[in-house]
């Protein structure tokens, strides 16, 4: 009985797993053995050892892609978090309007990354037809703004701010759903204790919480090792580079340049650095079940 168990279980799961072999599996293998050849997307890749890692490691701009992942990873890791934090916990108490709020701040995370980049560069940045530009017009500040995308010491930072505006919404909503599911009697208890709206959302909701908190850590440092479309909508990789990623840095090296192997070997690395992330939080939530 057992066995045609074990068998039924594998009829259902069959389907799914071959999915996900033809679709993760194959094309990472591939990745893989590309990264170690010498390919134009034409013709048989040719065997070319480490020399794409090597060109990659002498070129400056793969690290200054290096750099605007880790930037972009601290970024995201304090800032949309934080935010989240504050407005979950405040949706959290709130006795009218929550459900109007948390629509509100959704929606951002529904829209396409294509309209909101365009609303950015073309209704806010722009210095002539955009928020910057009704600034400029008032000429209260004594100076013209400009456009940051447009700028190497600011482009990456925009490109930070328009993802931003589009993600802490959504980690609202998670934290949200996590904070709903604290015991009340906890919350009623610090509140005869006398705690606060600070002391209690430090003491007794973060810790409630910090299992989910960690676990949206750790999706936030793997979603900006892969951040792509934001990037390269509204910068491209530029101005000079300056807002270049790992990802951009493939795809360019792929796709434009045509020299698919040092795409894959830029892909690999940016794998690499997302799978070290994922070994740490397991072994860190194997301890801590222990």
């Amino acid at each position: 009985m057992s066995k045609k168990k074990n068998v039924h279980g594998w009829i259902f799961i069959l389907p799914a797993l071959a999915i996900n072999i033809m679709v993760i599996l194959v094309p990472a293998f591939a990745t893989i053995l590309l990264s170690f050849t010498e390919w134009n997307g034409l013709g048989t890749p040719s065997f070319n050892g480490l020399n794409n890692f090597i060109q990659l490691f002498h070129n400056p701009n793969f690290y200054t892609a290096v750099k605007n992942n880790i930037k972009w990873t601290i970024f995201f890791l304090i800032v949309p978090i934080f935010i989240s934090l504050i407005i979950a916990v405040i949706l959290l108490f709130m006795k009218k309007g929550k459900t109007l709020c948390q629509s509100i701040f959704f929606i951002p995370n529904i829209i396409s990354p294509v309209v909101i980049c365009s609303i950015f560069s073309s209704m806010i940045f722009h210095p002539r037809s955009g928020i910057l530009g009704y600034i400029n017009g008032l000429g209260i500040l004594g100076h013209n703004l400009v456009n940051p995308l447009t700028q190497t010491a600011t482009s990456i930072w925009a490109c930070m701010a328009v993802d931003c505006w589009h993600w802490w919404g959504f980690l609202a909503v998670i934290f949200l759903a996590a904070m709903r599911q604290v015991d009340e009697s906890i919350i009623e208890a610090a509140e005869i204790d006398g705690a606060g709206f600070w002391r209690k959302f430090i003491s007794v909701i973060l810790p409630s919480i910090r299992s989910n908190i960690l676990f949206m850590m750790l999706m936030t440092i793997i979603w900006s090792f892969l951040s792509f479309d934001y990037i390269w909508i509204l910068t491209g990789g530029g101005p000079a580079n300056s807002s270049e990623m790992l990802s951009t840095l493939s795809y360019r090296s792929s796709f434009y340049t045509h020299e698919i192997g040092l795409g894959s070997a830029s892909a690999l690395i940016m794998s690499l650095l997302a799978g070290i992330v994922i070994v740490f939080y397991v072994r860190m939530q194997v301890k801590e079940d222990v």
